[in-house]
């Protein structure tokens, strides 16, 4: 599908319009994908749910809403949305960010990752892409990790019903596409 390369069309509505959730990056990322697929607009097959974690669960991102002024917020882990356009540009779909929404990746690179080098090694990430039509496909999620010991939301879930796959319940769980992503050694930087 060639697309001229004057302006890029963001895929989604703007960031007030789509369906968000705090604390729910993954489900906020699979809303995002699901309409995509919806709207056939661009090939699904372009995108990726792009997970960043590390082995302590410590990730610093930087122009987070949560953040404040200049410092990182330090997530466990963090699920934002890559379009590989075909383009000169791919595009970061983020609505944890104070950045455009879309941001173009390299913006969202310098802005939000930073360099692991000026990092302290515990705190380097690790990344595992997930194609948006397999993302749709394979992840579940029954929001568990999100409750504390006592069986209490650490943060209130998203209104609609938990995300579960065709097939019920059989699909990924969140922590299942987590486990290849800390078993690597390395950060295995995005194919951009």
């Amino acid at each position: 599908m060639a697309r001229p390369e004057t302006a890029y069309e963001a895929a989604v509505p703007p960031r007030p319009a789509c369906t968000y959730t705090s604390c729910y990056c993954e489900e906020n990322v699979w809303k995002l994908c699901d309409y995509i697929r919806s709207q056939d607009r661009y090939p699904l097959e372009e995108f990726y749910a792009v997970f960043i974690s590390n082995d302590r669960r410590m990730i610093p991102l930087w122009k987070q809403k949560s953040g404040h002024g200049d410092e990182p917020v330090v997530w466990d882990y963090h699920v934002i949305l890559l379009h590989v356009s075909g383009g000169e540009q791919n595009f970061i779909y983020d609505l944890d960010t104070v950045l455009s929404f879309p941001c173009p990746f390299d913006m969202y690179s310098v802005e939000a990752f930073r360099l692991d080098d000026s990092l302290r090694p515990e705190f380097h990430r690790k990344i595992r892409m997930i194609r948006a039509d397999l993302y749709l496909k394979t992840f579940a999620s029954d929001r568990s990790h999100m409750k504390d010991a006592n069986g209490k939301w650490q943060k209130p879930p998203p209104p609609y019903p938990c995300i579960e796959t065709a097939a019920g319940n059989g699909g990924c769980s969140h922590h299942r596409l987590f486990l290849p992503l800390l078993r690597e050694r390395s950060l295995s930087p995005a194919p951009v």
